[in-house]
């Protein structure tokens, strides 16, 4: 091995290093927005507009955009998510 491939081995081992931790947050924003909300068993998320709906039977979905945006307001993304679940159950119901 020359000089100029191991200049290149640690070139781009440098720059992984660096890109590492953009990369690891963006693929942790992708598991805890998109994944693991839809890991929540529809169950649970009719379950909760049910519940919504009989509490707040002149507007379920305005109730479910509060709690979705009290859930971004505590930074709960997974909880965010659920709530976004069940706003879209609500719309598929009533619209």
């Amino acid at each position: 091995m020359d000089w100029q491939t191991i200049g290149n081995i640690i070139h781009w081992a440098l720059i992984a290093l660096a890109l590492s931790p953009i990369i690891l947050g963006i693929g942790w924003g992708i598991v805890e927005h998109d994944i693991l909300p839809r890991l929540i068993p529809r169950a649970e998320i009719i379950r909760l507009a049910d519940e919504i709906a009989a509490r707040h039977p002149d507007d379920p979905e305005g109730a479910a955009i509060t709690e979705e945006h009290a859930a971004w307001f505590r930074s709960r993304a997974v909880e965010q998510g659920k709530w976004r679940r069940v706003r879209k159950e609500l719309r598929r119901r009533y619209v």
